[in-house]
């Protein structure tokens, strides 16, 4: 039996695999033998298998090749179901679920189907049909119709190109408010983390109230401003600008990033802006918050103070909000914006 260099380095590698299975490394050492001249009675003898094993595979590698050394295939037991059946299964799966039920489950599934022309079958035989079909009724991911706008891909340019190329001597900036943060308290002491094991979180809880606040981000510097606010309306938002077009100084021109949320396209805002020429808006398209860099901010917020977090009440929430806020500002960096606004390909 002779090997090309190929092939052999292949079964070398598989003979030598501590993670293959002992019947592909048996195979590919019986081959190997044979290559060096063996005869199948040696091979037998120093592989403890019997010599009817050795012929098998050897004849089969001879014929097949690398193919010849995996099982062949097994009929197993005929199908109980046929079909028309596994036609049925999908039929139902794939259509509206019964009044009041909002999603299918498999035992709703095989009752549906047992009231057919077909025989009963269970749940568990659902289950197995769906799991070889790759269907899964019982899930439902969420999804967004977004609505057509002709603009969508101009104003995603317009923000990106902001980011990229921010004009000379503006501030740029990027506002939004982050609404109804619960206070919550643990009705049990987290337990740290150990060894092995994550640490532990009471799952029940206290309610203490909400907070809301208005963000504005620095894209330059990455420094955040922040107000508590206590409503979440064109006024307080007016209010915040106001705070802003104070601060920064009068010879400069202010460019900002909003996205559609009513406190930003309320007539009382709009009224503001046209009265304040410096500042320039830049509108993110409808259901692209994600081009709002202060969204990035709010998310890591998230997970550094809320989502783990334990307020004994609302003032320790806004508390523990702003420690945060001065603390990041402290080394504050600008966000690195890589996303240049032309429209994706499909891979």
């Amino acid at each position: 039996m002779e090997l090309d260099e190929v092939v052999r380095e292949r079964l070398i590698r598989v003979a030598a695999s501590v993670k293959a299975q002992v019947r592909e490394v048996l195979r590919a050492r019986i081959v190997l033998a044979a290559a060096e001249g063996l005869s199948n009675g040696a091979i037998a003898l120093e592989l403890a298998v019997t010599v009817n094993t050795v012929r098998k595979w050897r004849g089969r590698f001879a014929l097949q090749g690398p193919g010849g050394l995996k099982d062949a295939g097994r009929s197993g037991r005929p199908k109980i179901y046929g079909p028309d059946v596994r036609v049925a299964i999908v039929a139902v799966a794939t259509s509206a679920p019964p009044h009041p039920e909002a999603t299918w489950s498999h035992r709703t599934i095989a009752a549906r189907v047992a009231g057919t022309v077909f025989a009963a079958i269970s749940a568990s035989q659902v289950g197995r049909i769906l799991a070889d079909l790759d269907l899964k009724p019982h899930r439902v991911r969420g999804w967004l119709t977004r609505r057509d706008t002709p603009d969508f891909w101009d104003r995603v340019a317009d923000v990106c190109d902001l980011y990229r190329n921010p004009p000379q001597g503006a501030v740029v900036l990027s506002i939004d408010e982050k609404t109804a943060i619960a206070a919550r308290s643990r009705r049990h002491s987290r337990r740290p983390a150990r060894p092995g094991e994550p640490a532990r979180e009471e799952f029940e809880y206290r309610r203490h109230g909400t907070a809301s606040l208005v963000a504005a981000l620095d894209v330059r510097t990455g420094e955040v401003l922040t107000e508590v606010i206590a409503r979440n309306d064109a006024a307080t938002f007016t209010a915040f600008l106001d705070q802003l077009d104070a601060a920064i100084a009068p010879g400069q021109n202010i460019h900002v990033v909003l996205d559609n949320g009513s406190s930003h396209t309320a007539k009382h805002t709009k009224k503001w802006l046209a009265a304040h020429p410096r500042w320039t808006v830049h509108w993110t398209p409808p259901h692209a918050s994600w081009l709002n860099q202060i969204e990035l901010y709010f998310s890591a917020m998230t997970r550094r103070v809320l989502r783990h977090g334990d307020f004994s009440s609302r003032d320790d929430l806004i508390d523990k909000l702003e420690t945060y806020v001065i603390g990041r500002n402290e080394t504050a960096k600008p966000y690195r914006w890589t996303y240049d606004g032309t429209p994706l390909k499909a891979a």
